[in-house]
């Protein structure tokens, strides 16, 4: 053994370090608590997981299949019918319209030009004032042209009398010729002079009536009957011929017309109408097309189709007398061009799309539906033509199509009255779109009116009892 080892130090090694441990007398210290904003979000979390667990469980308890109940026990077989409401297909006429947009034209537009130059002396109209033709609008200054009037008119006289005197002289002639006292050629000269006279003579009426010409000129009168629009001079100005915006404008307002344009492809079907001598009705709405301004005729069609845009130009005339339409006025345009007549008609609702293209459900005899396909034609606001799947007299669904499969129970609730393939006044007015894609329609006498999802019974409830009302 070394001696030089201290043992000091050995038994200092031996010795068992301290423990880490806390001393008893002094306790551990407790965990941190949470605050209390942590603690009530926990709790909040908690409630709102219960609260969607109760509402899914309710939901998949409504949409579950009722299983069939054994005899005796007073529960329905199979699932409740689908509350459905329904309509007869029927027999009707079903209008071809062609719709488009048209711009309001006038028939007539004449810019009230002075023929003659002069000082214009007075105005005789209002703006914005209708007029008759012949009407008085303006007068100019006619004292200069009644002047050269006078003027011709004293040639006139004074070229009479020469051809007087000139008539005269050749009569004496003629009877001293016939004496043989005067040679034959001074004779043809004073047939000559009396020709000449006659024709200063013409030349002075022509004058004449050219001064009056101007003096009626004078005196500006309305062309064409319409509406009188801004005057473009002034009372006092001097007009002449070249003034390039005239006195007035005036336009045509009663009858009026509407152009508008149409596919190539509604062509031929609207020439064979129109050269058969039928009288093709159109009636214009406003620029929302919303509000009728006016019923008219079609009138005639353009000679050539627009290569750019596929289209053609009609023309349609319209009496005007309430002055609805004014010109250069944008419109809708709506055109009959023929009737379907005697074609099977359902609403529009009935339609159903499917991916096998348009189909119907028909209610049988026995409260169950079948998908019938069908082959629709054209359509109005309300109704639609059936060419082929239905027959008059059969049923289709056309409202609560949306959960029907083939074969299902149905139980038919309809509204007060009898439903008529002719749509009501809410169904004509029913926008495009909702309609004939099995939309819904409110029934005040069916369970969900009000727009509620109709309630279903859960399993285990009796059927005789009343239905809870929703949350």
């Amino acid at each position: 053994m070394n001696e030089n080892v201290d043992p000091a130090r050995v038994e200092a090694k031996q010795q068992p370090l301290p423990s880490p441990m806390v001393s008893p007398s002094r306790p551990a210290p407790a965990p941190p608590t949470p605050p209390k904003s942590r603690r009530l979000a926990k709790w909040l979390f908690a409630l709102a997981l219960a609260v969607a667990c109760l509402f899914a469980w309710q939901h998949f308890e409504d949409i579950a299949p009722t299983p069939d109940a054994t005899p005796g026990s007073g529960r329905a077989s199979g699932p409740p019918p689908q509350t459905i409401r329904d309509a007869v297909a029927a027999k009707g006429d079903i209008p071809l319209f062609v719709n488009a947009l048209g711009v309001v034209t006038s028939l007539a537009t004449v810019t009230v030009r002075t023929q003659i130059a002069g000082n214009l002396q007075e105005i005789g109209f209002q703006e914005g004032q209708l007029v008759k033709a012949g009407d008085f609008l303006a007068q100019i200054d006619a004292r200069p042209y009644q002047a050269t009037l006078a003027q011709a008119q004293g040639q006139l006289a004074k070229d009479t009398a020469l051809h007087a005197q000139a008539e005269a002289d050749l009569a004496r002639y003629e009877t001293l010729s016939k004496q043989n006292s005067i040679a034959l050629q001074q004779v043809e000269d004073q047939r000559f002079l009396v020709a000449q006279d006659n024709a200063a003579m013409a030349s002075d009426q022509a004058q004449i009536d050219a001064a009056a010409l101007n003096i009626n000129y004078c005196r500006i009168v309305a062309p064409i009957g319409g509406r009188v629009g801004l005057r473009q001079v002034d009372q006092g100005n001097y007009v002449q011929v070249t003034d390039p915006n005239g006195i007035v404008v005036i336009t045509q307002i009663q009858p009026i017309s509407v152009i508008f344009v149409v596919p190539e492809d509604n062509l031929p079907q609207i020439a064979a109408r129109l050269t058969s001598g039928a009288t093709l009705p159109v009636t214009v709405f406003d620029r929302a097309n919303v509000k009728q301004l006016a019923m008219g005729t079609l009138t005639t069609f353009d000679n050539q189709i627009d290569t750019t845009t596929g289209t053609f130009k009609l023309r349609a005339t319209f009496a005007n007398e309430d002055g609805a339409l004014f010109p250069n006025q944008f419109v809708n345009a709506r055109l009959l061009v023929d009737t379907l007549s005697g074609a099977v008609v359902v609403p529009n609702a009935a339609v159903q799309l499917g991916p096998n293209g348009n189909f119907a459900y028909v209610v049988k005899d026995d409260d169950t539906v079948t998908v019938r396909n069908i082959k629709i034609g054209p359509a109005d606001a309300g109704r639609t033509a059936i060419l082929s799947g239905l027959e008059v007299g059969e049923k289709v669904v056309i409202d609560g199509a949306d959960r029907l499969r083939e074969g299902a129970k149905v139980a038919v609730r309809n509204s007060p009255g009898p439903v008529a393939a002719r749509p009501g006044p809410d169904e004509a007015n029913a926008s495009p779109g909702a309609s004939g894609q099995g939309a819904q329609a409110a029934d005040p006498s069916g369970p969900d009116q009000g727009g509620e999802r109709p309630h279903k019974r859960r399993r285990g409830e009796d059927p005789t009892a009343p239905a809870a009302s929703p949350p």
